[in-house]
């Protein structure tokens, strides 16, 4: 059973996601949270395994609500944030401090479950074009500093096999596909994904591939 935490100001909101949450046998809301500020002493309280988070919240919006989450708990929850528009500059800074993913919310309830579903699995990066097109936006808005450029490495030594492996995460592969690509185990994969990930110091495949973009090793434009 995957227990999910909700976080919204609104209530409408947030009655309809438990509608569509609790009609599913393995997926249970287990708490609400209409502010940001209550977020973090509810996941301690209820220990969610993942936070359906709304990105502008009064007071502490969803951003700082998950730098808190994330920097507080010692084995925190995967959080989706929850926004309106794509190309929100918070959501970016979410998934550069932490979040695992980015949900809009006129995405279809099939396409809300399967997502949550896959983020708890974290064997494969959700929704990888919209997470390039963020990042692409982010370096044409930094100029040069933004683009690949001569900055081809990243902050951490990885063999060439976890090189190939981050560049097919990046287009969102799953372990098995990555697998069949490379023509190795799927156990081979999931070695050299736990490897890449402590070297980057990435809680995940979503933070991996931003370390990826950001260092210029992978040009999102």
């Amino acid at each position: 059973m995957i227990r999910i935490l909700l976080a919204d100001d609104e209530a409408l909101i947030r009655a309809g996601l438990r509608v569509i949450l609790e009609a599913e046998d393995d997926l249970t809301v287990v708490g609400e949270a209409t502010t940001g500020a209550e977020v973090l002493p509810l996941v301690r309280r209820l220990r969610p395994d993942l936070v359906l988070m709304d990105v502008r919240m009064p007071d502490v919006d969803g951003l700082q609500a998950t730098r808190h989450v994330l920097a507080a708990v010692e084995q925190p929850p995967r959080i989706l944030v929850v926004t309106t528009f794509e190309n929100d500059d918070y959501v970016y800074e979410a998934l550069r401090v932490g979040a695992s993913g980015f949900l809009l919310k006129r995405t279809p309830p099939a396409a809300i479950v399967q997502a949550i579903r896959l983020v708890v699995l974290g064997e494969c990066l959700l929704f990888p074009t919209a997470i390039r097109n963020l990042a692409a936006r982010r370096q044409s808005g930094a100029g040069d500093r933004g683009r690949a450029g001569d900055r081809r490495a990243l902050p951490a030594a990885l063999t060439d096999r976890e090189a190939d492996v981050l560049r097919l995460m990046a287009t969102g592969l799953s372990n098995a596909e990555i697998a069949a690509t490379l023509y190795v185990t799927g156990e081979t994969v999931k070695t050299h994904v736990s490897n890449l990930l402590a070297k980057l110091g990435a809680r995940d495949r979503t933070q991996a591939v931003i370390a990826a973009y950001e260092s210029g090793f992978i040009d999102a434009c």
